[in-house]
């Protein structure tokens, strides 16, 4: 259908709209043009009939309605990623630059306390302290009704809860992990000694999500945090003045973590049924 110049819906796509087989993007086009064209809505009347008119105004509504997809959300969707899941990737709260804003800030200060006044044991302490929580905090803010705006769309949607938990467990470590790399650059002195956050990040991660299901998503990870810091502040206690770092931090540490990260593996995902009945984990 066309006249004068104006381009109007084929009588083809607006049938195919009428009986709710016209597929995108001719579909967007058919409904913005038909927002705004009289003659084209009269064609639409004449090929479906009252009540498939009116089935097709509400599509119309519904799709004017719905919120845009951000550049993330249509890079997702682009890449093979399921609308719905792409969406609430997407909505998760720790991904929101406020967040992730805090936490550059967070670790850009650490690493400034680190220079400034330097590590007489060797090693970046207190970087190597906050490095570790900051991806097991991100991942107990992404999930439960009382921190993830997007919970009741999650619940209705058509994924297991453990995967949905997972999908955004592996968005916020790949983030968090990134923005503690960038971190790790600034201090280059120290070398690989650095990098010692990496197993204990992945450690409390796993073992506050293992912990999820039992004391829920907000004390497990409360519980694994806590429980971080008064380990460093025993070893503290126990360390001899000069004594080199921390003992998370030393080879044998090292090793104590990544077993631990090993097992919270394991049991997460004997206990990966209880994120879709037990009402704690959500």
């Amino acid at each position: 259908m066309t006249g004068h110049g104006d381009w109007h819906v084929p009588d083809d796509d607006l049938r195919a709209y009428a009986r709710g087989t016209l597929a995108p993007p001719a579909l967007w086009s058919a409904d913005a043009h038909l927002a705004a064209c009289a003659r084209c809505r009269a064609g639409l009347a004449e090929a479906a009939g009252p009540v498939d008119v009116d089935a097709g105004w509400l599509r119309l509504d519904a799709e004017l309605d719905a919120p845009r997809a951000g550049w993330c959300e249509g890079l997702l969707v682009r890449l093979g990623v399921p609308d719905h899941v792409a969406r609430l990737l997407t909505a998760t709260p720790v991904l929101r630059r406020s967040w992730l804003g805090a936490v550059a800030a967070v670790l850009a200060m650490s690493v400034a306390a680190v220079l400034t006044t330097g590590a007489p044991d060797g090693s970046p302490t207190l970087f190597l302290a906050l490095a570790p929580l900051l991806p097991l905090a991100g991942v107990a803010l992404s999930y439960g009704p009382a921190m993830d705006p997007t919970y009741e769309i999650a619940v209705v949607a058509p994924l297991h809860g453990f995967r949905l938990l997972m999908i955004r467990t592996v968005a916020v470590l790949a983030v968090g992990i990134g923005l503690n790399g960038l971190a790790t650059l600034a201090l280059p002195a120290y070398g690989l000694r650095a990098l010692a956050w990496l197993l204990p990040a992945l450690a409390l991660t796993g073992a506050g999500l293992a912990l999820t299901p039992r004391l829920g998503p907000v004390a497990a990870p409360a519980a694994v945090g806590g429980g971080w810091i008064a380990l460093l502040l025993a070893a503290e206690a126990a360390r001899e003045p000069g004594g080199g770092p921390l003992a998370p931090f030393t080879a044998a540490g090292q090793g104590v973590c990544a077993g631990v990260a090993v097992a919270a593996a394991g049991v997460l995902f004997l206990v990966r049924d209880r994120f879709d009945r037990s009402p704690s984990a959500h």
